[in-house]
């Protein structure tokens, strides 16, 4: 009975000590294999009608990216070197939905859109901001949790002083607008919190928890202008 009740003990403390959302990707090739399944599971549950192909590669780039999508042929690549901040097929999901926001609102236009990167050359901040609304949606859409938009931002996303001379906003901003998005579209999701016990989150909600206030007063008092939110 005495070494029943230890092994039990033991099971109990493995079931605590482990990650809340473990990931079993520890390789390119599985990690190509599981960007098919969640890419194609977002194109297909928001009945994207562009076609596009997903590739994890060292790609060179001018920019210091972990994801992006090409212009040139729809394919929407993710570095292998992030694997280690992923820790769930939600997190992979957010960085998925994000590029193809990217490639859905650039899919038409001059020579069939080829030229549309000059957009993000020019506004990166709007069609970023407008990326991270579109990201939600696809997320929910496809039965994944749009917080893990959050909590991969908050693990990969650098944190610069300023934005006011930049043309991207900084990352403790861009996180607060998708919590506001979805407390505003999706307020279930923030009542049943699947990433209440997520270290990650549990860290933003720390961070931001000024912001969070900010966003509480609009609310309580009905305005409808554009919260002027902090560093």
């Amino acid at each position: 009975m005495h070494k029943i009740f230890i092994s039990l003990a033991i099971l109990i403390l493995m079931s605590v000590v482990q990650p809340v959302f473990a990931w079993d990707v520890t390789t390119t090739a599985e990690l190509q294999s599981r960007m098919n399944e969640v890419g194609f599971r977002i194109l297909n549950s928001n009945r994207i009608e562009q076609r596009f192909t997903f590739m994890a590669i060292n790609r060179v780039y001018t920019r210091d990216f972990w994801t992006d999508v090409s212009s040139v042929n729809r394919i929407v690549w993710i570095k292998p070197v992030v694997i280690p901040y992923i820790d769930s097929d939600d997190e992979l999901a957010a960085l998925l939905s994000h590029s193809l926001a990217h490639g859905v609102d650039n899919y038409e236009g001059a020579l069939r859109g080829y030229v549309s990167i000059i957009n993000y050359w020019v506004a990166p901040n709007k069609y970023d901001l407008k990326a991270d609304k579109m990201s939600v949606d696809f997320m929910v859409n496809a039965g994944y949790n749009p917080l893990a938009i959050i909590t991969i931002l908050n693990k990969i996303g650098k944190q610069y002083r300023y934005d006011i001379f930049s043309n991207h906003t900084l990352v403790s901003r861009r996180m607060m607008l998708v919590y506001e998005y979805i407390y505003t579209k999706y307020p279930s999701i923030l009542v049943d919190n699947d990433y209440k016990d997520n270290i990650y989150y549990q860290n933003f909600l720390l961070t931001s928890r000024n912001n969070r206030m900010k966003l509480l007063e609009k609310v309580k008092s009905g305005s409808t202008k554009k919260v002027k939110y902090s560093y």
